[in-house]
């Protein structure tokens, strides 16, 4: 049975929900951003940019009650949730983060342990990593990289212009497990846009690319959307990955070929969306994939018993 959780105001522009799943974050085209507790109406709301609010992401919630927020003029901002005294709680800005180049497309956050990492996604097809060494210091962030999104670093490939990027860090890392992303460009070069894999070499403290997801009749496609899939015991990791063709599964092998490189096979392209899609998510379990996009509709995907995907469920939003 469907339950209201929230009325959202006019204007809602994007929303994500905390990682324990009680909080929900509303980011509105006038710049402003909400958040819904247990009720239906927000219990905080704050102006966090001039411009519009395009996308707001969660902090791990060892920041505490933190939210990273992308407006539309292309700067990054992050907020804390303070509460002093007997004050009412506010949110506090801990940092922005303003290019006066090329916009923010994409943040996302991961959890290590000694820090913390967050993937900054360009316009330019640029990637940022910065580490967060003290969780309660969210305004001293560390650049400790910066790449552009392609397995080849010598040639040159021209300056590409990017709509969008999808970014999804690898949700489970063991102690031996090296810190690794998925990364895809939505830009006008197609060298910029197959999803990759960048996995941190601990020995000589840098970034590289482990893997492409792509075939070669794919090549050059736009990616709207990546997701990585909790892994449970599987020997092997699965991503999704959604372009103007669907929605690409993908399986990456654990152990490295001679070349370094990850073995990949993608073992099934989903159709079923009559349009663009534009988000994908996994649940808890990596078992049931969501998507959704232009036509307003969310799709859930599983895999049976003998490796077949279908399409479990549909929700029309329209």
């Amino acid at each position: 049975m469907a339950k209201e959780v929230a009325a959202l105001e006019k204007g809602a522009a994007c929303c994500g929900w905390s990682r324990s799943g009680e909080r929900l974050a509303v980011g509105s085209v006038n710049g402003s951003v909400s958040i819904y507790n247990s009720s239906s109406s927000p219990s905080s709301k704050w102006k966090a940019h001039a411009s519009g609010v395009v996308d707001v992401v969660w902090l791990p919630p060892e920041c505490g009650d933190a939210l990273a927020c992308i407006s539309g003029d292309g700067t990054l901002s992050l907020w804390e949730e303070v509460e002093e005294g007997s004050q009412p709680v506010t949110w506090k800005m801990c940092k922005l983060f303003d290019s006066s180049s090329y916009q923010i497309l994409d943040v996302q956050f991961g959890v290590f342990s000694t820090s913390i990492k967050m993937v900054v996604a360009y316009s330019d097809c640029h990637v940022k990593i910065y580490e967060l060494l003290d969780l309660l210091e969210l305004d001293k962030w560390q650049l400790q990289a910066e790449f552009q999104n392609v397995t080849d670093s010598v040639s040159r490939f021209g300056r590409p212009s990017c709509l969008s990027a999808s970014i999804a860090w690898n949700p489970q890392r063991g102690e031996n497990q090296q810190a690794s992303f998925v990364l895809g460009f939505n830009s006008d070069l197609p060298q910029f846009n197959s999803p990759k894999i960048w996995e941190f070499e601990e020995a000589h403290q840098r970034w590289l690319p482990v893997a492409e997801l792509v075939l070669s009749e794919d090549e050059g496609d736009r990616v709207h959307a990546v997701a990585w899939a909790p892994n449970i015991g599987r020997p092997y990791e699965i991503i999704a990955v959604a372009t103007c063709k669907g929605i690409a599964v993908w399986h990456i092998g654990l152990n490295p070929e001679s070349d370094g490189r990850l073995p990949t096979e993608k073992v099934a392209l989903l159709s079923g969306h009559d349009d663009e899609v534009w988000q994908l998510e996994w649940d808890m379990g990596g078992m049931t994939l969501a998507s959704t996009g232009a036509d307003d509709m969310v799709r859930l995907w599983q895999c049976n018993l003998n490796g077949v995907w279908h399409e479990q469920a549909t929700l029309d939003c329209s």
